[in-house]
């Protein structure tokens, strides 16, 4: 019979435990100054004897609070440049990496009047382009990790093009509806492993929650501005989408139970050249969760309207599940042109002043609010099967409301949103 030990740290349960006489290591976090790559950091700097130096590569510095840990090193790179310009640029740091986590991606502009994700054949040129020419650069930099983790997420199953195979396993099929990056990246990254003599993960999460100064494609922040301007203008909170998708199951990936995750990979001799889901494990629908979130606000919320009038979006005939009808997303009004209303924008002036906000205005509204706009309305669930990751030894779990509630809260101390009233928090 084989026993584990697992530990808790906050909300976060069943994280692994790792033999005390691993120690250490060393790291390369490259996007680390986005979302996942944020909070990968932080997961590793809970273990300084265990990783002893961590390397963070992007363009940009990761905006932590505090600044960096005394034991991470901001490099600043960027991977569209030639691989020998990367390479004598990690040769300059002496970086030594045993393990790799790739967070690196472009956001493409979208084609004019499509959705987020249109401009689909660039995106795949750009973003496998970064990955090739950071692994390239590795050998003449004299660099071979132990392990190399790529992220890639929920567009592996092509939930952005329709209803998808559900719940969504590893081995599902690739959808080839349109290309996708994630797919030539994976291809690029097991070649390149087997020829060098490498191990390799890939974790795909859902929707990602966490806290980063650049809220694009984040769930959380634009449902926080929502909440407060709705306190402020003394309204309920209205939900956008209809039943459908109020009840459709609907996983979410906490930022940080992904960084426990992707650290158990890759420290896990056994789960080498894999790929695994990276969800909560947590029951989320919205019909659950808005209540929750009028509580913390204190104010009234609005349930799904049979009798009201829907906008109307119907997914591609060709479904990514490859037979059935095609989706219709439905919605009352989008959270992207609500937040363009001049009594949303005096109000959030106002408490923007009041909370000494680090910005005074909504910007980028149709950079932020879009992401958030789908994820209140998709109408086919999206349940991520974690009986992979699960079998091989995998225990990790976090409540998602829970994980959303300490999100805002995250956002409270990098001066983003007001403080959470918190007027009645209740969880399970």
């Amino acid at each position: 019979m084989a026993t584990q030990a697992v530990q808790t740290r906050g909300i976060y349960h069943g994280l692994p435990v790792f033999p005390e006489n691993l120690e250490g290591l060393t790291a390369i976090i490259t996007g680390a100054n986005g979302i996942s790559g944020q909070h990968m950091l932080r997961v590793l700097a809970q273990s300084p004897k265990r990783w002893k130096k961590i390397y963070c590569l992007s363009r940009r510095p990761p905006a932590i609070p505090g600044g960096l840990p005394n034991h991470a090193e901001h490099i600043p790179l960027d991977f569209l440049k030639n691989p020998n310009e990367i390479a004598e640029v990690l040769k300059q740091h002496n970086v030594k990496a045993d393990h790799v986590f790739f967070y690196s991606y472009i956001q493409i502009d979208p084609k004019e009047g499509a959705g987020l994700w249109s401009n689909a054949e660039e995106m795949s040129r750009v973003n496998t382009e970064l990955l090739s020419n950071f692994l390239e650069s590795l050998p003449p930099a004299n660099i071979k990790p132990k392990r190399i983790m790529l992220q890639t997420g929920a567009k592996y199953y092509g939930i952005h093009l329709g209803p998808s195979s559900t719940p969504n396993e590893e081995d599902d099929p690739r959808v080839l509806l349109e290309p996708n990056f994630y797919y030539p990246q994976q291809d690029y990254l097991s070649q390149y492993c087997q020829k060098h003599g490498i191990g390799w993960n890939e974790a795909r999460p859902s929707f990602i929650l966490g806290a980063v100064p650049d809220a694009a494609m984040n769930l959380c922040y634009p449902l926080a501005i929502y909440a407060a301007v709705c306190k402020r203008l003394g309204e309920p909170l209205r939900y956008p989408g209809d039943l459908v998708a109020w009840e459709a199951q609907q996983d979410q990936s906490s930022a940080t139970l992904n960084g426990y995750l992707e650290e158990w990979m890759v420290l896990t001799g056994h789960v080498a050249n894999e790929a695994f889901n990276a969800a909560d494990d947590s029951a989320f629908t919205w019909g659950k969760f808005w209540p929750k979130l009028a509580s913390w606000y204190g104010i009234e919320y609005t349930r799904p309207d049979a009798d009201a009038k829907y906008n109307e979006i119907t997914t591609p005939n060709k479904t990514p599940r490859g037979f059935g009808p095609p989706a219709t997303i439905r919605y009352t009004f989008l959270l992207t042109e609500w937040a363009k209303r001049p009594e949303v924008d005096k109000a959030w002036r106002e408490i923007a002043q009041e909370s000494d906000l680090t910005e005074k205005q909504l910007r980028d509204v149709d950079r932020i609010f879009p992401f958030t706009d789908l994820a209140l309305a998709m109408p086919a669930p999206l349940n991520f099967s974690m009986n992979k990751a699960r079998k091989r030894g995998w225990h990790g779990f976090v409540d998602s409301s829970e994980c959303i509630l300490e999100v805002f809260e995250d956002f409270v101390k990098l001066k983003m949103l007001p403080p959470v009233p918190k007027v009645n928090v209740k969880f399970a």
